[in-house]
């Protein structure tokens, strides 16, 4: 990686985050998306840009190296650092996840990379963000390669495997002795955790829920994990496109991003967007927003309060 993140003078660091582009082969549908991504990029000037997996429809593209090329090519452009992490659909096209990842890298402001060979996945990175006077650590952010489908006969969807997990704690383990203290961080990924379903039933949640949280049937413990070590602030995924909510759970918000690209499925009159995240330096939390495809910015989402006794962070 060759490009250096960090905060800017006015101490900000601003992340925008796009999931579920499901580009296909350049057609207008794909070019509509394209058109969101630049709105958004243009209105937002991020210092980062993630995606957070099915950048690519995978069986939907005649070639899948082109395919995300040309998804790269709206970053490239604009010469701005972008990040990913692959989704269910990315490689089903013929084109394996070491494949996709090795076009990535290829680019020039690509900062993702493959990440450890002897743990499962491709993809689990962290990147470091130094402080504004470039001279140390600030913030980190984590991502993982959370699947494709159960790797067992249960059916659904994958999970985050405990390799991985051992991966983050050790990284989060280091990184913390070297700082004295657990850093803000960030982890992205595609598939939400089962997490997800419970702080939407059980504690208040901001955004709305259109369709079920497609989660994996096992739990392994990464959101324990990041509780424990207590550097993640928040969780950020795609995967349900017409879901947008976020809610906190044991001091870690867990967040959705509306689905971008509108080469997939939808719903009518819930426009697609994509999520913005902004760091502070020197604080442990993070402001957030969505933009929609239109141009506006929703701040303030409707509260969704669960039904009976709605927990606490005390509860």
């Amino acid at each position: 990686m060759s490009t250096t993140l960090a905060f800017r003078k006015d101490g900000t660091f601003t992340i925008v985050q796009f999931t579920d582009v499901h580009w296909h082969n350049g057609e207008p549908e794909d070019r509509q998306s394209q058109q969101l991504m630049e709105t958004v990029l243009d209105e937002s000037n991020p210092d980062l840009v993630v995606l957070t997996g099915d950048i690519i429809a995978g069986g939907g593209c005649r070639d899948p190296r082109a395919s995300l090329h040309q998804v790269a090519s709206i970053f490239e452009g604009r010469a701005m650092p972008w990040a990913a992490t692959f989704g269910n659909h990315d490689d089903e096209g013929g084109v394996s996840r070491q494949e996709l990842m090795d076009v990535m890298v290829s680019c020039k402001m690509c900062v993702a990379e493959p990440g450890p060979q002897d743990i499962s996945g491709v993809g689990n990175y962290l990147l470091r963000v130094q402080n504004s006077e470039n001279q140390g650590v600030a913030a980190v952010l984590y991502f993982i390669d959370s699947g494709g489908y159960a790797s067992t006969g249960i059916g659904g969807y994958g999970w985050i495997k405990r390799d991985q997990i051992a991966w983050y704690i050790d990284q989060s383990r280091t990184l913390t002795h070297e700082a004295g203290e657990p850093l803000p961080a960030l982890a992205f990924f595609h598939i939400p955790l089962p997490e997800y379903d419970e702080v939407w039933d059980l504690h208040t949640c901001y955004g709305v829920k259109h369709e079920a949280v497609c989660c994996p049937r096992i739990n392994t413990g990464l959101f324990a994990a990041m509780h424990e070590m207590g550097d993640v602030m928040g969780t950020f995924v795609g995967h349900d496109h017409i879901n947008d909510y976020e809610g906190g759970l044991h001091g870690i918000r867990l967040c959705y991003c509306r689905g971008t690209g509108y080469h997939t499925y939808g719903k009518e009159g819930f426009r697609r967007g994509a999520r913005v995240i902004q760091l502070t330096e020197g604080r442990h939390a993070f402001e957030s927003w969505q933009h929609l495809a239109d141009g506006t910015t929703i701040t303030a989402s409707p509260e969704h309060a669960p039904a009976g006794r709605v927990l606490t962070e005390e509860s």
